[in-house]
């Protein structure tokens, strides 16, 4: 059902049960924060009010941005098309290396300056002609039914839906917000629960047990990124053991993107990941037989190109979100052999290039 009420201070939120008297608990998440009056929940957006749960979020985000899909990053979703992204604040896992801290660990609400309904975005979309939206900048699962209000609109008007989460979501809302999604990008952080616990606040089983949903409950275009940090999640051991799981449980065309960390937040006493380290993290998953490994938040040309994992041939160059050579078929396939690419095109490549664009809506 589609709420009507986009009041950030009485919008009831879902998921969560009476413990006794006016307390609550949150069932959003494995924190199942128990709640007295007025408390906040870990996310800082999942409030007991009177006794009900409400979304202190609800129409209110950080600001909104035309960027590339592969800024997200999805490389095998409607190429070259614009996404139209945005957040709120507050997130449920407690990350010591986030790179976006300010909007994701924030207890405040003045960084909030934009106020949408689910409609003014939709129609935002339309009018620039973006091929879908983005939730994203913090991880939307706290927000899930702003969410599902703003996917209620876009449908109407034919614009996809894309997310950008950690994935750390219980069975029951898991199933409600991958409904309503159809291509996802999951930070899968590390491949060891000890990591997940030190440094996230989370646990890694979750997380597992949500990229088997997407991959098996939903129809949902799924990519991976993981984040490589020096002296934590590097090690070939844990990539190879990374790998050999998205290859078996998830298949060995689901595109994996490894991601160079620098420092911030409460880990700036560590150096940032040099190249050679994400060189032989992709080197380790194609080893593993995965086929579509690529590295971010550095220059390397053979770590943004897709290739043909039959012929070799390259079917889609990239530079910094550029596309300067693009090589599939109308069909999506390889020109040389006819291999079908896995993922979702159109007939042509977008054309909006590395602009990031802010709007006001």
């Amino acid at each position: 059902m589609l709420f009507q009420k986009p009041n950030r201070e009485t919008f009831e939120a879902r998921y969560w049960e009476r413990v006794k008297g006016d307390e609550i608990m949150c069932g959003l998440c494995p924190r199942a924060c128990k709640l007295n009056e007025g408390q906040k929940g870990n996310c800082f957006v999942r409030q007991n009010l009177g006794g009900r749960m409400v979304l202190t979020t609800y129409g209110k985000s950080s600001g909104f941005c035309i960027d590339p899909i592969e800024k997200k990053p999805l490389n095998h979703f409607y190429p070259g098309s614009s996404v139209l992204s945005f957040g709120t604040a507050g997130c449920n896992l407690a990350c010591k290396f986030c790179q976006n801290w300010d909007i994701s660990r924030s207890k405040e609400f003045d960084r909030l300056s934009e106020n949408a309904s689910p409609l003014a975005i939709a129609e935002a979309a339309e009018t620039h002609k973006c091929k879908s939206i983005a939730l994203t900048y913090n991880d939307p699962v706290i927000f899930l039914e702003y969410a599902r209000d703003v996917a209620f609109e876009c449908r109407k008007k034919n614009i996809r839906v894309v997310a950008v989460t950690a994935g750390y979501i219980n069975p029951e809302p898991r199933k409600e917000f991958f409904s309503f999604i159809d291509a996802v990008n999951v930070d899968l952080k590390s491949f060891t629960n000890l990591f997940y616990r030190k440094l996230t606040g989370g646990n890694l089983k979750t997380v597992l047990d949500t990229l088997l949903h997407i991959r098996e409950k939903t129809k949902a275009w799924l990519e991976i990124t993981t984040l490589i940090i020096p002296g934590e999640n590097d090690s070939p051991q844990e990539l190879k053991k990374l790998t050999k799981w998205i290859n078996k449980e998830l298949g060995k065309d689901t595109p994996l993107h490894f991601s160079a960390f620098h420092p911030d937040y409460k880990m700036t006493d560590r150096p940032k990941t040099p190249l050679s380290s994400l060189i032989s993290a992709r080197k380790i998953a194609l080893d593993e037989g995965l086929r579509y490994i690529y590295t971010g938040n550095v220059y390397y040309e053979a770590g943004d190109t897709t290739f043909c994992p039959n012929c070799g041939e390259k079917l889609i160059e990239r530079s910094w979100y550029e596309l300067p050579g693009y090589y599939l078929s109308e069909s999506g396939s390889c020109r040389q052999c006819g291999l079908k690419v896995p993922g979702m095109f159109d007939s042509q490549p977008g054309t909006w290039g590395n602009r990031r664009k802010p709007i006001r809506i």
